[in-house]
């Protein structure tokens, strides 16, 4: 049985962090629903904020060093991706656009993306449509028709946030699942350094 491979990008800054969290959930209901169709998948969490300085390095000369190659190497070679930004001044933070700048703006074609984005309040909501979605557009990925954000009162204890939240993350895990199914993305590009090598250069897993 073939495996797939899903990589998670975090460009949180805290720790702990409600932008891992997020994609933290949002590849555990992945997880869960493809393992009920019978398939095995690896996941791969990245947290960009131990690349910082590798990504900054990487735009001043040009060259990704090792440890920051690795990590690209796991996210453009996964047959999903699942993407997560903190809103700062009313769109990604600069960590999470810097790093895809720094990736090949061919290597997400027809890759399968589920977006999401964490602030402290609901009204930045809209820049996962008018910022975060159309990035990925540009670069041709296909970004799942539900993204999943989520405000500091979405951790909360109240029953409305209860139901609402895990529901967006269930139906945007529903919408990724086929897509990764059917990618054969982790098959035929090989990756000269392998997910294993990306998850120690960064420290993190899943």
């Amino acid at each position: 049985m073939t495996i797939r491979q899903l990589a998670v990008i975090s460009a949180g800054l805290s720790q702990p962090s409600s932008t891992r969290m997020l994609g933290d959930r949002l590849a555990a209901a992945t997880v869960a629903r493809l393992e009920e169709k019978g398939v095995e998948v690896e996941v791969r969490t990245v947290e960009l904020r131990d690349v910082a300085q590798d990504i900054m390095n990487n735009m001043l000369t040009g060259f990704a060093s090792p440890k920051l190659e690795a990590v690209i190497d796991a996210v453009t070679n996964a047959d999903g991706l699942i993407a997560v930004t903190p809103i700062f001044t009313t769109s990604y933070s600069g960590l999470f656009k810097s790093f895809f700048d720094v990736v090949d703006n061919r290597a997400l074609t027809d890759m399968p993306v589920l977006i999401g984005a964490t602030a402290g309040t609901a009204r930045h909501s809209l820049a996962l449509d008018y910022a975060i979605r159309p990035m990925f557009t540009y670069l041709h990925a296909v970004v799942v028709p539900t993204s999943v954000f989520a405000a500091s009162e979405d951790w909360g204890s109240g029953a409305d946030t209860i139901k609402t939240l895990p529901d967006r993350i269930d139906r945007a895990a529903s919408e990724l699942v086929p897509l990764v199914i059917a990618s054969e993305r982790s098959t035929t590009v090989r990756d000269p350094f392998g997910f294993d090598a990306a998850l120690s250069a960064v420290g993190g897993g899943s």
